[in-house]
């Protein structure tokens, strides 16, 4: 197995060379599922070894580390879920002695208890190598300034990001998320090549670009590497055509790694390729827990590889994809883009729905933006939504009612079920400043 110190031999050896893939990138697929099973086995071993929880929870599945033997007896091993991770809080789930963990971060907490992460040096390494990946994926070369708006702290984003911009040898700017005016103000100053934050804060930094009576399609930027939330294509192509960029999804989560488990290439903008020999993809019913073949739609689930503070095995993360063949990089497999979760669907009167398919459809509506709440109420038994929207600006009132009345049909005749669209004024909504809260639940404890 390689070390990390090899890889980065190997990186730099191949930068020299005019090649600016690194040694994990280059192997076939043969060598990839070759080391994908050493690194399992050790994995599985590590965390049964040293983690009370994955002890406990495989000798109740009856599941020993000597049993995997290929890569398909992956699907022998329990899953863990964020449940897992909040009943070992703060460090029940380190795998490592604490003076060999060099970074903690931790989840917001929101809906409980933050799931807490740790990293010994290696693991910083890794993450490091991931996420330059991701950003030559999306076009970002040695010697570009990046502009980092993702937020600093207990988030992965920031730091994350910062270090594979600090890896792949371009320039960190590490404005963190928040004051938008002055965002503007450093991108026009220190005139960046890329950006990194999420795609709703994104159009948060267009529109204050207009309100200063600034044109957003001429700055310095080239690329945008968004992610941190769901987004559509729709949105996609809204940022790209009022900021004259390309915008590229990266993936990740905190109990997996943080950003850069995957990528997209800006070349093929086709969901975001996984790094393979670092974490291990499958797909599953999400009821019945089942592995579903690639292509069809169902829950993400990841396995750790390189992981050493924080190992996890087959983690739930509620995103719900398919994973698809390899495109840009082929022999590490592709993600659909990530539109919605488990956990972000709306089960209104029977039908389900994600925020991201009313953005799919407000955003191919002409005059209005992608700038709405959902408001879920109860009237009587009957649960209802409310889609408040912002038209563009300077459009008539009975132009923007025209608009609402085509959500409101699409809405119905796309996803099944009658919601009230209501247009509120231009900039009456909140602004992101980092992950963008589309639902409002006023129901009541439903």
């Amino acid at each position: 197995m390689s070390t990390a110190s090899d890889d980065l031999q190997g990186s730099a050896a191949l930068r020299d060379s005019g090649d600016l893939r690194d040694s994990g990138e280059r192997l076939s697929l043969d060598e990839l599922r070759a080391l994908q099973l050493t690194r399992l086995q050790e994995t599985v071993r590590h965390a049964y070894a040293n983690v009370p929880t994955y002890t406990r929870k495989l000798d109740e599945a009856g599941v020993h580390p000597g049993d995997i033997r290929e890569l398909s007896d992956l699907a022998k091993l329990p899953f863990t879920t964020k449940e897992d991770l909040r009943e070992s809080y703060p460090y029940g789930m380190f795998a490592v002695p604490m003076e060999e963990v060099t970074r903690i971060h931790a989840s917001s907490g929101t809906t409980g208890r933050p799931t807490v992460v740790g990293y010994t040096q290696g693991d910083l390494d890794n993450w490091a190598d991931v996420v330059a990946r991701s950003l030559r994926a999306a076009g970002v070369r040695p010697g570009m300034k990046v502009h980092n708006a993702y937020g600093y702290g207990l988030f992965t984003g920031g730091l994350g990001a910062h270090a594979g911009i600090e890896r792949l040898g371009a320039t960190a700017i590490p404005v963190s998320g928040g004051q938008t005016v002055r965002q503007v103000q450093l991108i026009r100053d220190f005139e960046p090549d890329a950006i990194m934050c999420t795609p709703s804060y994104l159009l948060t930094i267009a529109d204050a670009f207009e309100d200063a009576g600034l044109d957003p399609r001429e700055t310095s930027l080239q690329v945008a590497i968004c992610g941190a939330e769901p987004w559509t294509n729709e949105m996609r192509a809204e940022l790209e055509q009022r900021m004259a960029i390309d915008a590229v999804d990266i993936y990740g989560l905190s109990e997996v790694m943080g950003p850069g488990v995957g990528s997209e290439f800006a070349a093929t903008k086709d969901g975001p390729t996984i790094w393979e020999d670092h974490f291990l993809p499958e797909i599953i019913d999400g009821d019945t827990g089942e592995v579903l073949p690639d292509g069809e739609q169902g829950e993400l689930v990841f396995t750790s590889l390189t992981k050493r503070a924080f190992p996890v095995l087959r983690y739930r993360t509620r995103d719900l994809s398919r994973l698809l063949p390899g495109s840009a990089q082929p022999t590490m497999r592709r993600i659909e883009k990530i539109t919605g979760r488990n956990d972000d669907m709306i089960i209104l009167r029977g039908v389900n729905l994600f925020p991201t398919q009313i953005e799919e459809i407000a955003l191919d509506i002409e005059h209005l933006t992608p700038h709405f709440i959902l408001e879920l109420t109860r009237s009587g038994r009957m649960d209802e939504m409310t889609v408040k929207i912002e038209p563009t600006p300077h459009v008539p009132h009975e132009v923007s009612e025209a608009a609402a009345h085509i959500l409101r049909v699409r809405i119905k005749d796309r996803i099944g079920t009658s919601v009230r669209v209501q247009i509120v004024p231009c900039g009456s909504l909140p602004r992101s400043e980092g992950k963008y809260k589309r639902v409002y639940d006023l129901r009541g404890g439903a």
